[in-house]
């Protein structure tokens, strides 16, 4: 015998299918998780495969030898110095494309766009932003130093092996990209790590996913901790894992609480360009100071650092509470 209350659960279910479906276009918001899932994924193919290969052609007439041979500089990138400029292209061209492109066409999609530049400006506060990015790294350092020098249980000595061969391996290819030979090679590894990285990665850890993982938590601390620790992760630098994520999450909270993202691609192009001229400056022995030095700070400069980075950070908050301007992460 048919049972009508089935039937009935059939009928209720197949109409709200059917006004998800139908829904209009511009009303239509997907759930964060697919959002989030195809943000990912997204900038993983645009950032690692399509931007590094349109990059590779669009340099290769600018090459003086062939695509052969240029493949194998790649293979190969610390024999075949002349192949820096082209490895800076391709992963500016891989940031063009996955970490800005993409993610600002999945903000629209997912209508989870807003006027970036239409954000009211406060010199105040851009201002404590960048004292307290360049003040925070005295902070960071300890962890910077605890992260370096971790150990894994014994049991777990073969995963620590591994993880400190692809962390010696990608450190090496690191200070080969910045060690600089020319003014160009500032110039364009500037633009490719620090303006690039500032604009795209905050468009996606912050101004996507940060703001879908508040959509779907309603917590805007869990959210952007969430979001800090795939932003960390991402860089796969296990040794660097827990500053990285520290980074993060301040980016995070100068974004929520003044509802600007172009206020934590400041902190962002602050921290990576400060740190491209602190190593050039380094190299040309105009500044005594190792930016890529692991070591911790002397106490009383990391005392100094956690106390005014801390002073900073409630005045910024304080600024903008004033203003009422608090985003919903």
């Amino acid at each position: 015998m048919f049972d009508y209350n089935y039937a009935g659960f059939l009928i209720d279910l197949m109409t709200e299918l059917e006004s998800e479906v139908n829904q209009p276009l511009e009303t239509y918001r997907p759930k964060p998780f697919i959002i989030i899932a195809l943000t990912l994924a997204a900038v993983l193919i645009g950032f690692q495969f399509i931007g590094p290969l349109i990059g590779f052609f669009l340099y290769a007439p600018f090459y003086s030898g062939d695509m052969i041979q240029m493949a194998e500089g790649i293979q190969n990138p610390l024999q075949h110095p002349e192949i820096k400029m082209l490895l800076f292209v391709m992963q500016g061209v891989g940031a063009c494309i996955g970490l800005i492109l993409i993610p600002l066409y999945i903000r629209k999609w997912s209508q989870t766009d807003e006027k970036i530049l239409e954000q009211p400006f406060y010199a105040f506060p851009f201002t404590l932003v960048i004292i307290t990015v360049i003040v925070f790294m005295g902070l960071n350092s300890i962890f910077i130093e605890w992260n370096q020098e971790f150990k894994f249980p014994q049991a777990f000595g073969g995963l620590e092996e591994s993880l400190r061969a692809m962390e010696d391996q990608l450190n090496t290819l690191t200070a080969y990209l910045t060690t600089f030979d020319s003014t160009a090679q500032v110039v364009v590894a500037f633009i490719v790590i620090a303006i690039l990285p500032a604009i795209g990665e905050e468009l996606v850890f912050r101004g996507i996913l940060q703001k879908e993982l508040f959509r779907s938590t309603k917590n805007p601390h869990l959210s952007i901790w969430i979001a800090a620790a795939i932003f960390s992760a991402i860089h796969l630098q296990f040794y660097g894992f827990v500053p990285r994520m520290f980074l993060g999450a301040m980016f995070g909270y100068l974004y929520y609480w003044s509802g600007n993202l172009m206020v934590s691609m400041l902190a962002h192009f602050v921290n990576n360009g400060f740190t491209v001229i602190a190593l050039y400056l380094h190299q040309q022995k105009l500044m005594d100071i190792d930016i890529e030095s692991t070591a911790s700070a002397p106490w009383q400069a990391v005392l100094f650092s956690a106390i005014f980075t801390f002073v900073l950070l409630y005045s910024f908050r304080k600024f903008y509470q004033q203003k009422n301007l608090t985003t919903s992460a």
